[in-house]
């Protein structure tokens, strides 16, 4: 009977440490961490994935479960593996999102905005448009899928009860940061450019022929100017995230296995 509790244990504490993992990226994902899925729906997709996973990697006891303190930090470690890999795509996909403000802001779109519910807040059109376009690539692209596999690549390195928080991990969140924001301005900057002439030849028709409603003609060209600059460059935007994506991905696969070294 110990024998059979002692494996019992294990399977559990693996389990859970699997669960921490698995769970911690459904949460925090495109797609798997989207808000507007149902909090039931996403924990039933991480239990399933864990019930996958957990039969080829209960080979070897991760940790002793009855003690409580070393479980828990066990357990956060696998969680912050997880998270990585979640927030780092979040990250880069938030780039998309800062072309669209950008975007709206310069053209006076600013005002037209709508709920986004992975965000819980409200957003501009632009960035909404932009963000569903990326996203939609991603998955086309089996961004999903390459992501997931990064995830149980992770346990090659890091088995269960093993996870372990690296500086490598806090660098390449800097990194993936510091590609979104330049994705982002990049991205915008066609719009940006056209957008800056047109007011400066605004303000300089509004200079000698002082007669004419700037503000009224100026809104109306300024629109059509950003959706024609917009609907230009989508083909750019969209062939640009993925690559940035399978970078990304591999950055945070680097990182995780030189935590594990």
């Amino acid at each position: 009977m110990p024998a059979l509790e002692t494996l019992l244990l294990n399977q559990f504490a693996t389990f859970t440490l699997v669960l921490a993992r698995v769970g911690a990226l459904m949460m925090t994902a495109p797609i798997f961490g989207s808000r507007a899925a149902p909090m039931q729906f996403r924990a039933l997709l991480a239990i399933g994935i864990t019930l996958l996973v957990t039969p080829l990697l209960a080979t070897q006891p991760p940790a002793d479960i009855t003690q409580l303190l070393v479980f828990a930090r066990y357990l956060i470690n696998e969680a912050l593996v997880g998270l990585l890999l979640g927030l780092g795509i979040m990250i880069l996909l938030s780039g998309i999102q800062l072309t669209g403000q950008i975007i709206s802001q310069m053209s006076g779109a600013a005002l037209a905005n709508v709920f986004d519910p992975t965000l819980d807040n409200s957003v501009s059109v632009y960035s909404q448009l932009l963000y569903f376009l990326a996203l939609a690539m991603f998955v086309l692209l089996d961004g999903h899928r390459l992501l997931m596999e990064a995830m149980l690549d992770t346990y090659t390195w890091l088995p269960p009860g093993r996870a372990m928080f690296g500086q490598s991990f806090v660098a390449a969140l800097v990194t993936i940061l510091s590609q979104s924001f330049l994705l982002g301005v990049r991205t915008a900057a066609p719009a940006m450019t056209a957008l800056l002439l047109a007011t400066l030849l605004l303000g300089l028709i509004g200079r000698t022929m002082p007669q004419i409603n700037i503000l009224a003609v100026g809104f109306g060209i300024n629109t059509l100017l950003t959706l024609g600059t917009l609907l230009l460059s989508l083909g750019t935007i969209a062939w640009a995230f993925p690559q940035q994506t399978v970078v990304a991905i591999e950055l945070l696969r680097s990182a995780i296995k030189e935590a594990a070294m």
